[in-house]
């Protein structure tokens, strides 16, 4: 398998980027909504810490997939599709990647605004000042863009099952 992505497949890479984005999210999401269930613990606490660096992770990674992304073009559209089909499929794809960066970058402020100090793998960072007002409102937005993204992921998968069992073409073929 080839590491760059072909006019008719995604290389390797781009195939890893995909795959373990969207495993890691199948498991970020529901564990974050399993916090909220949670009473106020040091295991919550706990807990909550490895939601952040998984978080953080998938954000880097995600910046990583739209670095190699913007050098290596992904395959070209079957020309039988319509305009609308590849304007959707576009905007699908751009919504799913801002949602991932809000859903972080509010996940991450909450926490900041609340008074935290965050380890962001490289670096730590934290205010000096806390805005609980602030904090709530950075909630409030990570909640909701994870709805959004669900959403988003869903529309995703049924095109995706739309192109293979209705429109019978090899949409599948390049991201498997």
């Amino acid at each position: 398998m080839k590491i760059f992505n072909s006019s008719k497949e995604y290389g390797l890479l781009g195939k890893l980027f995909h795959w373990i984005t969207f495993l890691a999210l199948l498991v970020q999401i529901p564990f974050g909504f399993y916090l909220v269930s949670l009473e106020f613990s040091s295991e919550r606490i706990e807990l909550e810490n490895i939601h952040i660096f998984v978080g953080i992770t998938i954000f880097y990674f995600t910046l990583f997939r739209l670095i190699w992304k913007s050098i290596n073009p992904s395959p070209t559209n079957i020309k039988s599709f319509f305009r609308g089909q590849i304007f959707i499929g576009k905007a699908n794809h751009f919504l799913l990647y801002a949602s991932v960066f809000t859903i972080t970058i509010s996940g991450i402020l909450k926490k900041l605004y609340m008074g935290e100090t965050l380890n962001f793998i490289f670096f730590k960072y934290g205010f000096e000042k806390d805005n609980f007002i602030l904090a709530d409102t950075y909630y409030n937005v990570h909640v909701y863009a994870n709805y959004l993204l669900l959403a988003l992921v869903t529309l995703h998968i049924l095109a995706v099952g739309a192109h293979h069992f209705v429109f019978k073409d090899n949409i599948l073929k390049k991201i498997l």
